[in-house]
């Protein structure tokens, strides 16, 4: 594999494409190829830290910084891997260039590699420093991913062209595996269940703290995007009361009145996003307390509060606490999911 990538740069660095000598090219898929790394994963950055940017054209320092970006950097977060299988298999779908399909197929396999045998995937893999081996649903990581086996497992679209009957056997346990997990990690108030946890320990399956201000706690967001995993698999009676329960807890936590939006801090003159009065406007707060359920904020510092204000401009600013996630989920897509279950019956 480091022979191959190495070729492939060298094609970069002279103005050749990889495929460009028997195949039709796409340009965003030739550069997926040069990013790939030897385990068949993509890193979300490089090795200087700096964000992966496709539209940057390949220079020598490019290059030569993407060449120096090791599998410590392999990830699910941020869309990464997910994000360049979909990409491949779209320009193969239109190319027929079978570089893409395999460069694809490798990174399907480097998925299948890195679920733990509870069904639930890290953040990195192979690399487990500090919160990195979670089981993460965390920026919807996890979803992204069984949401590629799926689409596998039942051949849809572009993925078609990948199920051979080997990869779709692994791809349809994998995510048999990954909704057992689900089912196990939904949170239990008392003998309530509500919804989840941004990320869990990856052997004992409890929720964890990842960043110093992703304090443990139930996540609004992700959950929305774990019930509508949930929603397109065959309903069976844990699947259907798992939704069932996580769309009650989010029927009844909303914040009424309030939009988060941009305005003046009084103390420091600088602009923030805060709570904004607006009877229009419903919400939900990211994070709530695992156990009573109030809206919970961290900081960098590690502190954690109930009040939104005490938190520092920088992270008010930084991060995504308040939103509306859950509305089209509430009023279109649950209803639209029961009305087809019941008619089935």
């Amino acid at each position: 594999m480091k022979c191959i990538r190495f070729f492939i740069l060298c094609c970069c660095l002279f103005g050749l494409s990889f495929s460009a000598f028997t195949q039709e090219k796409d340009s965003l898929a030739e550069k997926v190829l040069v990013y790939q790394l030897p385990n068949g994963a993509w890193g979300k950055q490089l090795v200087d830290k700096k964000a992966v940017n496709y539209a940057l054209p390949l220079t020598k320092e490019l290059l030569q910084k993407i060449e120096a970006t090791d599998e410590k950097h392999a990830t699910i977060d941020n869309g990464a891997t997910t994000r360049e299988i979909n990409i491949l298999l779209e320009a193969y779908a239109k190319m027929q260039n079978t570089a893409y399909l395999e460069a694809a197929r490798k990174g399907v396999e480097y998925l299948l590699e890195a679920q733990y045998e509870n069904g639930g995937f890290p953040q990195y893999y192979p690399n487990k420093s500090l919160y990195r081996a979670q089981i993460t649903y965390n920026d919807n990581a996890m979803i992204n991913v069984l949401t590629v086996l799926d689409n596998l497992a039942k051949e849809k679209t572009n993925f078609a062209a990948l199920a051979d009957n080997r990869l779709k056997e692994r791809a349809m346990g994998a995510v048999e595996k990954g909704i057992d997990c689900i089912l196990k990690t939904q949170v239990i108030q008392g003998d309530s269940l509500t919804i989840w946890a941004a990320q869990y320990d990856e052997k004992t399956l409890q929720p964890e703290q990842a960043r110093a201000f992703e304090p443990v706690s139930l996540s609004t967001s992700e959950s929305v995007n774990i019930v509508r995993f949930l929603m397109k698999q065959p309903v069976t009676p844990a699947i259907e009361t798992a939704i069932e329960a996580a769309v009650r807890w989010f029927a009844v936590h909303d914040l009424e009145g309030y939009r988060f939006d941009k305005m003046t801090n009084p103390k420091t003159g600088q602009i923030v996003r805060d709570l904004v009065p607006d009877n229009t406007s419903v919400i939900w707060s990211r994070f709530y307390d695992i156990e009573n359920n109030k809206p919970l904020f961290g900081d960098r510092d590690n502190s954690v509060t109930y009040d939104f204000s005490k938190i520092s401009d920088e992270r008010k600013n930084g991060y995504a606490w308040f939103g509306n996630w859950p509305i089209k989920l509430l009023e279109k897509e649950y209803p639209k999911w029961k009305e087809i279950k019941e008619n089935k019956k």
